[in-house]
């Protein structure tokens, strides 16, 4: 789960830029929060990501624990490159891992998430 200031910002971000879907959202007026759940399909075959918004709180210091997200795709540099098309913020270009060379990168979403990018291995 991600607290997110903008919870319109931070879904346009998700499906928009990376291409997820938006698979629901749920407001609840007594406790003042809305959830919306992004994800590439639904659970169980995929992980979905829960943006939480609590009204009227429109950021948050991210803290020390946090890292980042990662998400397996076929081609790092072609995602870099639909990601800067899209408006997103690239923070670390398509390249080899330090010590490694599985092709990674690096962006960030709307409220300064870092998500990593892992080139995945082709099955055939």
């Amino acid at each position: 789960m991600l607290r997110v200031g903008d919870l319109q910002r931070s879904i346009d971000f998700y499906t928009q830029v990376l291409g997820m879907q938006l698979l629901r959202k749920t407001e609840n007026p007594e406790y003042k929060y809305t959830l919306a759940f992004v994800g590439f399909g639904k659970n169980p075959d995929h992980a979905e990501i829960e943006l939480t918004y609590n009204w009227g709180v429109d950021s948050y210091e991210i803290g020390t624990a946090f890292g980042h997200l990662a998400l397996g795709v076929p081609d790092v540099h072609g995602a870099c490159e639909s990601i800067k098309a899209a408006g997103g913020k690239v923070t670390r270009e398509a390249g080899p891992v330090k010590g490694g060379s599985t092709i990674i990168a690096f962006v960030a979403d709307p409220d300064g998430y870092k998500i990593e990018l892992i080139q995945r291995e082709s099955t055939t």
